[in-house]
């Protein structure tokens, strides 16, 4: 099943009406959908797709010049090409003749067997692709290596890329269409514990219910995430070890580099690379109240930015003996699910989902205004003498136009206390003079409540989250 992804396979569809050379890096994490993009794309389009593995070099070129030769009716007995640079030279002169892709997917596999493969490639463009209509897409999942040798300034391919995609997981609207059989409230449900990666969607069982589903994929140490988390920091980082315990210091409430590296008895500097690395596979993320400058600002606090290491290290890592002693179900109907489970979902996933709502009505031009710049607010106020905050920020500085929003997953809530208490916080970033109030809630609002409701004020249930977005 293919959802969402309309932006990427426009972008993908624009270069190739060009019928010029073009070279297309798309990147990310393992199981976020970059095979099943390229093969969406590659559809309805005459394309060689190679995918290297973890082989030498002579098994690598041997399945790549059988790829070649399928795709031109070549007899498979024909010996394998002489090297890389035979190969290349083939696929530029057919490229004279007509316009064809040549998706290269785990491109680092075969640089790996092969260091030159970038230079002979790199040879390759200038002087064979360079003037036909070969469409060339690099792919692969170590992120650093797509970023440093392949993208960086130092690589022998910089400067020849033509576009790149850095996939990313869904978002909740998206992973909602993967999960039509579930009501909206399971659906969100579901994101806010699993996140947007879609093969980890692709697990959940339309025949099971949400807990059903939660214990079959984590609770049993068979099951499909029981160690997915610890798996992929194995085949991506080179010590794992000290990446799983930044990790699960952030899960357990660590939000600071002082506070991770004090947790784990670390140094803050040591800590800190480790933590970039993390930034970098799109696990952690650094984020800094709406307005901070984050390049003098001291506020800057870590989140774990993937909802299905959050959940893991949350509820999975610290109860592992109690699961692999076979008793996973116990653990999540006692532990887990109910009120701690709704607590979780609350802050931040939840809060997550209320800006990506927002960011989605943003480009469809669906909000009051266009809004340049998203985040959450915290901070004192002056007039309180509290720590406060808003949920969601969404503004555009130069208009001086601001959405301020709580969110508030709970079975029942007070929600016209919830409207004052909001509304009553028109001093806080008081330069923004044309002010919004939005307040999301997992219930649907009292009729008091939607009395309030004004072109100043919307009230959003997680039913209409799904709601033309």
């Amino acid at each position: 099943m293919f959802v969402g992804r309309e932006r990427e396979i426009a972008t993908l569809n624009k270069l190739y009406d060009e019928k010029s050379f073009q070279m297309v890096v798309i990147y990310g994490r393992r199981r976020i959908g970059k095979t099943t993009l390229i093969s969406k794309f590659i559809s309805n389009k005459p394309a060689i797709f190679f995918t290297a593995q973890e082989v030498n070099d002579t098994l690598n070129l041997t399945q790549f010049s059988k790829k070649i030769y399928s795709f031109f009716d070549i007899p498979q007995t024909t010996g394998a090409f002489g090297s890389w640079n035979d190969a290349f030279s083939f696929l530029g002169k057919k490229a004279e003749e007509k316009q064809f892709i040549l998706a290269f997917d785990e491109f680092p596999y075969a640089v790996s067997a092969n260091r030159s493969l970038k230079s002979i490639l790199q040879t390759a463009i200038d002087h064979e692709f360079l003037n036909t209509g070969l469409y060339l897409i690099l792919c692969g999942s170590h992120m650093g290596f797509m970023e440093n040798e392949v993208l960086g300034y130092k690589s022998p391919l910089f400067g020849r890329r033509t576009a790149q995609i850095k996939l990313e997981g869904f978002d909740y609207y998206d992973a909602g269409k993967m999960l039509a059989d579930f009501s909206n409230e399971d659906k969100l449900k579901f994101y806010a514990c699993i996140g947007g990666t879609p093969h980890y969607l692709s697990q959940i069982k339309a025949s099971e219910t949400f807990e059903e589903n939660i214990k079959r994929l984590y609770f049993d140490i068979s099951g499909y995430l029981y160690n997915e988390p610890m798996m992929l920091f194995q085949q991506e980082l080179r010590e794992p070890a000290m990446y799983n315990s930044i990790v699960a210091a952030i899960a357990g409430g660590a939000s600071r580099l002082n506070e991770i590296s004090t947790k784990i008895n670390e140094e803050s500097s040591k800590v800190g690379k480790y933590l970039q690395a993390l930034i970098n596979l799109q696990i952690v993320h650094k984020i800094y109240p709406f307005g901070e400058n984050p390049q003098n600002s001291r506020k800057g606090i870590y989140h774990i930015a993937d909802n299905c290491y959050d959940f893991w290290y949350s509820f999975i890592f610290p109860a592992k003996p109690e699961i692999e002693s076979g008793n996973g179900d116990i653990i999540a109907d006692n532990e887990v699910f109910g009120e701690k489970l709704s607590y979780y979902i609350g802050k931040p996933p939840f809060e997550n989902i209320c800006l990506q709502y927002l960011q989605r009505k943003n480009r469809n031009k669906m909000l009051p205004f266009t809004a340049t710049s998203f985040g959450s607010w915290w901070g004192t106020d002056p007039k309180e003498k509290t720590q406060t905050d808003f949920d969601v920020v969404a503004a555009n500085r130069i208009d001086k136009k601001i959405i301020l929003g709580e969110c508030k997953w709970k079975n029942r809530i007070d929600d016209v206390a919830e409207i004052q208490k909001l509304m009553s916080k028109e001093h806080l970033l008081s330069e923004y003079k044309d002010r919004y109030y939005y307040l999301f809630s997992k219930v649907t609002f009292t009729e008091k409540a939607k009395k309030l409701m004004s072109n100043k004020l919307v009230l959003i249930t997680a039913d209409m989250l799904f709601e033309n977005s």
